[in-house]
């Protein structure tokens, strides 16, 4: 919990710790720290959040919640927050990572690392089967516990020791694998014969040397073999001394806060690991001060090379952009030219009877291959994390979606695919629209699933296909009335075409079959022409 808060003309700096408190404190403790945050705030300091160990964790998930809802929502002339960490343990699954780093927060969160440290490792050991191994632990770190046993500590933490071994083994291999490009169906099949922790690195981490050099890697991959990689055994080291030093490091941090205050070495770890490898010939070697094996030094460099290959993806993405506004601007034509015909694009679409009705599902089709293309890249993780927040393709993606999306939605209709599939919200919407519509909304901080705007004639096909199918007008006057109000906020907001509310409009001719008293009382009574 926050254990100190300091500030100056400039910081204002908040230390979190942890210690067994009733529920009731707890909330009075969280209300002293948003009250404390807020004044920070609103004085326009640059706020510090910092801890050790458990205070660490505390301190990162604290600073993420600054970054969401003060940073971003707050003051322009906010700063951004620090997070510094010494000896936190893992806070975070690849998704949590994967947001961090979307929003370009990883630099603002710094970790502080003993490379022998047992404490931040062990998230990355199964809870369901080292749950009372992690207890000792614990116990072990804080002797005013009432379960402290030093002597049942010393049997019991050496196998905790081995059995964190195992697993970040397992994790680390199984992850090199995926960045290695290692395509073997056993890797799907992996997990479920062994239960790896969901638990990943997130942020920058700096790993404090015996040469007082700091070794410093934002690429969450390389940090997790790292974390294996340090901990592996000398030959001629005994596991009970291993343990042992594992746990006594995690009290060495205050070394790292007086080396800080001199001058220190900085290694940029992946660089001088890249250009270290070529011609190599030793079993091992020492960069920055860490001595790591040859299959260390392979795994860090397969990191490195895995988000170079990323980079180059994104750039090749990046020259597709071209085809795809050009795509767009065509069919930013074909629904002009409707528009003059007093039809709207929908309908015209669906029915497929003119050249030019053929042609524009031409480049649907081609806009599909392409988004289809990015989005498969981003689930098997080929991009970076930090491209679905760039504005040029969230800005691109969401007039993609806003214009071809209708288009999808008249040809699913068209080939009655709702009758044997289901309806098109919930069995036929294609992932390159939900992503693309998940992007806009975490980039504007709306509510999830409230731009659905592109989704207008999916929801009218539906009410028009159970009103045949039998069901009555007050069975669905609520969604009706929903489906209205949110077509004028579209509208009026310029995210709904004015086609829509066309005489000819497939919408407006079935609107004006309800009942005349539900008509007269609509809120967009005043959009459809008598």
């Amino acid at each position: 919990m926050l254990s100190s808060y300091q500030q100056s003309d400039s910081l204002a700096i908040v230390n979190f710790s942890v210690t067994a408190f009733s529920p009731e404190r707890k909330v009075v403790f969280f209300y002293r720290f948003v009250l404390q945050v807020s004044k920070a705030v609103a004085e326009e300091k640059r706020v510090v959040f910092t801890g050790h160990s458990s205070g660490g964790s505390i301190a990162t998930l604290a600073a993420i919640w600054f970054l969401e809802n003060c940073t971003r929502r707050g003051s322009v002339n906010q700063a951004q927050p620090f997070c510094v960490t010494f000896g936190a343990p893992l806070v975070g699954d690849n998704v949590f990572n994967h947001a961090v780093r979307r929003e370009g927060w990883s630099q603002c969160i710094l970790h502080f690392i003993m490379p022998l440290d047992i404490i931040p490792r062990i998230p990355l050991a199964p809870l369901s089967s080292s749950r009372e191994q992690i207890q000792s632990v614990l116990d072990w770190l804080s002797p005013h516990s009432p379960n402290f046993s030093p002597v049942g500590n010393s049997l019991v933490i050496p196998e905790f020791y081995e059995t964190l071994l195992r697993s970040t083994l397992s994790i680390a291999s199984y992850e090199a694998c995926s960045f290695m490009g290692c395509t073997s169906s056993i890797l799907g099949t992996l997990t479920s014969f062994i239960e790896l922790s969901p638990y990943r690195p997130c942020g920058t981490y700096l790993f404090l040397t015996s040469t007082d050099q700091l070794i410093i890697l934002t690429n969450s991959d390389a940090v997790l073999q790292l974390l294996f990689y340090c901990l592996q055994l000398d030959p001629q080291q005994q596991l009970l001394d291993a343990a042992a030093r594992s746990l006594s490091a995690h009290w060495e941090y205050e070394s790292i806060k007086q080396s800080v205050m001199q001058e220190i070495g900085c290694v940029d770890y992946l660089r001088a690991i890249s250009s270290s490898l070529p011609g190599r010939q030793m079993n091992g070697t020492a960069i920055g001060g860490l001595e790591l094996s040859k299959e260390a030094m392979l795994s860090l460099a397969a990191a490195a090379q895995w988000e170079k290959q990323r980079e180059i993806n994104q750039a090749k993405i990046d020259a597709n952009c071209s085809k795809i506004q050009e795509a767009l601007k065509s069919l930013n034509e074909y629904k002009r030219t409707c528009e003059l015909h007093e039809v709207s694009y929908y309908d015209s679409f669906k029915l497929q009877r003119e050249v030019h009705d053929f042609n524009s599902n031409v480049r649907r089709l081609e806009l599909a291959g392409f988004w289809d293309e990015i989005i498969e890249m981003l689930r098997r993780r080929e991009l970076p994390d930090a491209f679905e927040g760039r504005e040029e393709w969230v800005n691109l993606g969401t007039s993609y979606r806003r214009l071809v999306e209708p288009l999808d939605i008249a040809n699913y209709y068209r080939h009655s695919k709702n009758e044997d599939t289901g309806s098109y919200l919930s069995k036929g919407r294609p992932r390159r629209y939900k992503y693309t519509q998940k992007w806009r909304e975490q980039s504007h901080r709306i509510p999830l699933g409230s731009s659905l705007e592109s989704c207008f004639w999916a929801m009218s096909e539906e009410l028009q296909a159970e009103m045949i199918n039998g069901k009555s007008f007050e069975d669905l006057k609520d969604r009706v009335g929903k489906l209205e109000s949110d077509a004028l906020g579209w509208f009026t907001s310029g995210n709904l075409g004015r086609d829509v509310f066309l005489s000819s409009s497939s919408f407006v001719i079935w609107w004006k079959t309800l009942p005349e008293q539900h008509r007269s009382a609509s809120c967009i009574a005043r959009l459809v022409p008598s």
